[in-house]
């Protein structure tokens, strides 16, 4: 499925941005979702996961809190709302995507998916 990510920009520390992650023409709803990023010398890590249904949800212990995922599939569209920022958080923002018959099942590693968006870049200035 061909994802699109967007919603990143420039913000300062302790703002907050809305990420937004597409499928056009797809049904999502089919799919769970995950955020990863990486950041300039970095490798890639887990952000968070949905499951199909949304009723699951994870984040990584790095934004624990300061992260929230949610899905509304008849919009095909998954969030990432991110607050209090942190210049840490700079990165480029990948949502990726698998088709898997669980609605409960979430997936917090990059291998697990088979699709994968263009990125969206989110600055956090200090």
């Amino acid at each position: 499925v061909q994802l699109q990510a967007s919603g990143g920009g420039l913000v300062q520390a302790g703002g907050s941005l809305r990420l937004s992650c597409v499928a056009p023409g797809r049904t999502l709803s089919r799919f769970a979702v995950g955020w990863f990023r990486q950041a300039p010398g970095r490798e890639r890590e887990f952000v968070a996961a949905i499951s199909r249904s949304g009723i699951m949800t994870n984040s990584a212990d790095s934004v624990k809190g300061r992260v929230t995922i949610s899905r509304d599939n008849a919009k095909n569209t998954v969030y990432l709302q991110m607050s209090s920022l942190k210049p840490e958080d700079t990165a480029v923002y990948y949502c990726a995507a698998v088709a898997i018959s669980s609605q409960s099942i979430l997936l917090r590693f990059a291998h697990q998916y088979d699709d994968w968006g263009q990125g969206t870049k989110v600055t956090v200035s200090s």
